[in-house]
């Protein structure tokens, strides 16, 4: 693992935010002393299951969904 120091660290920043995003990891130190460790994040793992249609087959709705209940909403409302 490479060491690099503070001023060097400012000077090539983007250069060493490349290689730690490549998968590269470093120390940055001060006075020779490590003071940090830079390490590459691990990307999130994505979801790949769809979830549409996961239930597919499995829920039967009712010919008459559109008027359950509707003998007590009329009598509730009165209309």
């Amino acid at each position: 693992m490479h060491t690099y120091n503070i001023h060097e660290a400012k000077t090539h920043l983007s250069r060493l935010i490349e290689l730690a995003a490549k998968g590269e990891s470093f120390l940055i130190a001060k006075a020779g002393k490590p003071m940090v460790m830079v390490v590459p994040l691990t990307p999130p793992e994505t979801d790949t299951s769809c979830r549409i249609g996961f239930m597919a087959g499995e829920i039967q709705v009712p010919d008459d969904f559109d008027r359950m209940g509707q003998k007590e909403i009329e009598e509730m409302f009165g209309v």
